[in-house]
């Protein structure tokens, strides 16, 4: 019987949001639990972070394991070793879809525990009444609107670049030069933007130049 939650999926990191940590950056975790225990937990903040039953089967948790250290049931093996510890839980929630990526610590498995702790902890920041519109969830809000371990797909990258720059998906595909070029303007750490929206806006030229647009 297998420890991970049934409605959570599990798979392969395609390529991390922004630069990972130097690993003489990471540190170990003050965290004494079980890989069990701490997918039980995360596994309850799931359900209180749902309003259904299809926003908890969303979510998805990606850990740097090869695909072929996997089993059928889409879940690693027990002695499957990370290639980083880096991982991104992501789901959709009752505010939108969010997505935590968390490498501080130099296992895995710690580096999950912290992200469930974390939803935990913004959890009872609503209990205590001092928000009422989960605004404590707005700077973890997923603006590729999905951790996917694979490349962008055209009609993805189109509507992913529109959102950013204001402008439809039609309207990118008609000049998709210039919507790229003021999608790079807007993401750029540089100019206001994030290393994580920098790095989803490389990865929409990188389809758009596959998909013959550019």
């Amino acid at each position: 019987m297998s420890i991970w939650p049934e409605a959570l999926k599990v798979g392969p990191i395609g390529s991390w949001p922004g630069a990972l940590r130097n690993a003489d950056r990471r540190v170990a975790s003050p965290f004494s639990s079980t890989l069990t225990k701490t997918l039980q937990l995360l596994d309850r903040e799931i359900y209180f972070l749902a309003d259904t039953r299809t926003q908890q089967e969303s979510a998805e948790v990606l850990v740097a394991i090869p695909v072929g250290a996997f089993t059928k049931d889409g879940r690693p093996y027990a002695r499957a070793v990370a290639e980083h510890p880096g991982i991104i839980f992501s789901m959709d929630t009752r505010h939108g879809r969010v997505s935590y990526p968390c490498d501080k610590f130099t296992r895995w498995e710690d580096n999950l525990r912290a992200v469930a702790l974390a939803l935990e902890a913004l959890r009872k920041v609503d209990r205590y009444g001092v928000t009422s519109h989960g605004e404590q969830y707005r700077g973890f809000l997923a603006i590729e609107g999905r951790a996917v371990p694979g490349a962008f797909s055209v009609d993805y990258a189109l509507a992913f670049i529109g959102e950013i720059v204001y402008m439809t998906t039609e309207d990118v595909r008609a000049d998709p030069k210039a919507a790229l070029r003021y999608a790079k303007r807007a993401a750029h750490p540089d100019t206001g933007g994030n290393a994580d929206r920098w790095a989803s806006v490389q990865r929409a030229e990188e389809a758009l130049r596959n998909g013959g647009l550019l």
